[in-house]
């Protein structure tokens, strides 16, 4: 069995992200959705994503986007997976030349199997807490059972991991990868120990 793929999202430096690849991620989330404390413009993005050593993936993160700005942001960033948060739909996640992976909300009223089936075209679905009005980043977490379903899709496990709930996480979800960003800062800032002992925690993960 292999090692569940880190993600560590919200980052917006390149001293974050060095550290973070140093940790033992294998991909980083860039944030471009203004409302988050974590967003970054494109031309920040663009100069961290130019400093990452080979093997690590760029992932663009967006909620409901205007098509032009992901566009621009693929262009300019040179990203190589796109993650959309919002309501898009398939056609739309599809039309940009990049793979991607879609977030699925997670409450008591959602059924992950329905909710996969509306994005064939997508890579992996990525299933984070359902908070109102709130698109990731909340820190909270769901029933990680309901990551166990039998779908067709890797699935990444997401919301309110930290270095500490980790393993029992991945030991209740079987996820194919994990993504972290709150669960990894202090006063809202990643924290290069943080990180080290999440990445720790899932390589040493049986």
């Amino acid at each position: 069995m292999s090692l569940p793929r880190i993600k560590i999202c919200g980052i917006t430096s390149g001293s974050a992200a060095s550290a973070a690849t140093e940790a033992g991620a294998d991909a980083l989330g860039f944030i471009f959705y203004p409302p988050s404390p974590r967003h970054l413009e494109i031309e920040r993005a663009a100069a961290i994503r130019q400093s990452l050593p080979p093997f690590i993936t760029p992932v663009a993160v967006m909620v409901n986007p205007e098509a032009g700005y992901v566009a621009e942001i693929v262009n300019k960033v040179q990203v190589d997976l796109l993650q959309f948060h919002g309501e898009e739909e398939d056609a739309f996640c599809t039309s940009f030349g990049r793979p991607y992976i879609k977030a699925i909300r997670i409450s008591e009223n959602v059924d992950p199997v329905i909710e996969e089936s509306r994005y064939p075209h997508s890579c992996g679905v990525l299933l984070d807490t359902h908070i109102e009005d709130v698109y990731g980043g909340s820190g909270k977490t769901f029933d990680w059972k309901q990551a166990r379903y039998k779908g067709s899709k890797p699935v990444i496990l997401a919301g309110g991991l930290d270095p500490l709930n980790v393993q029992q996480a991945l030991t209740t979800s079987s996820p194919y990868g994990v993504d972290v960003s709150s669960g990894v800062e202090t006063n809202g800032k990643k924290d290069r120990q943080k990180m080290i002992d999440f990445c720790t925690a899932v390589r040493n993960h049986a």
